[in-house]
């Protein structure tokens, strides 16, 4: 799916009073504990209720004029690799902003014009990665949110068949920038039953590139993804892994070519029972 076309159609719903209800149930629900493949510097997140999010509206649908589009690829990228130049610390930048320049202009044309409200809205913007950037079209609901300061974590979930339940991957994002309106940036999951920690988060790596973790389940089918924000295809893929049983160990070999940002996605996905992505996991990596 065109990444453009998807910001498009989700700076319309924005803009046109995308309402956010919440969610039947009621009460706090517990964040589940990351996995060693969790990003680092990630503080605990405190609980409030669930909401749930309208999925970004589908391709050819109408929604009303969009505002000009932001183009996150529009300026150069940092050469360097350094804390500085990301100014996440250790987190790592992976979408919708490859760099805190980037991320500064985008709220410069939000305060001058308004653009692209949903960069503010955390559960839009989990929304969006998953289905813009990702193309997981299947997963278009906010299972859970929990919002700790300037991070968040944020559950997404399938929205069809109908009547599914479950969380297929809790994202976490950090507030890019340290301004009022600084937007929302995806570095990593949170991974409890199905985990991507090879290679490390934040590694400089090479194609082909071995990739593994852990998972449970049954019958599971894992395929691997290299993605890079300024291309809407993926760099490669590998499919598939047969898995399954308790916190077992998998492992794929991916082959990639064409890397040119900064830093890179690497996604695992697993599925096939009532979708074909139903749980996936993501790290973020440096091409070297």
């Amino acid at each position: 799916m065109n990444v453009q076309l998807h910001l498009r159609l989700l700076a319309a719903a924005a803009s046109t009073g995308l309402a956010l209800t919440a969610c039947g149930s009621s009460g706090s629900t517990s964040h589940a504990p990351a996995s060693p493949s969790a990003p680092p510097d990630t503080p605990a997140s405190s609980s409030s209720s669930p909401r749930s999010a309208a999925a970004p509206a589908p391709p050819g649908t109408t929604t009303g004029l969009a505002p000009q589009t932001y183009k996150p690829t529009a300026l150069p990228e940092p050469k360097t690799r350094t804390a500085h130049a990301s100014g996440l610390g250790r987190l790592q930048p992976l979408w919708p902003f490859t760099s805190l320049a980037q991320a500064r202009a985008w709220e410069r044309d939000y305060h001058s014009g308004g653009h692209q409200p949903w960069h503010l809205d955390p559960d839009l913007t989990a929304l969006a990665f998953t289905q813009g950037y990702l193309g997981f079209q299947d997963i278009g609901r906010v299972s859970s949110h929990h919002v700790s300061g300037r991070h968040a974590h944020i559950g997404v979930g399938l929205s069809k068949p109908k009547g599914v339940t479950g969380t297929a991957a809790t994202i976490h994002l950090v507030r890019y920038g340290t301004g009022r309106d600084a937007p929302w940036e995806v570095v990593g999951t949170d991974d409890t039953t199905f985990s991507l920690t090879l290679p490390a988060y934040g590694a400089t790596v090479r194609s082909p590139l071995l990739t593994g973790g852990r998972i449970t389940g049954v019958d599971e089918s894992i395929r691997v993804q290299v993605r890079q924000p300024s291309s809407g295809a993926p760099l490669g893929t590998a499919c598939c892994v047969a898995a399954g049983g308790k916190n077992q160990p998998w492992k794929e070999r991916v082959s990639y070519r064409g890397a040119t940002n900064r830093v890179l996605t690497v996604v695992a996905t697993t599925g096939g029972h009532v979708a074909e992505v139903e749980r996936f996991t993501v790290t973020a990596v440096h091409p070297g």
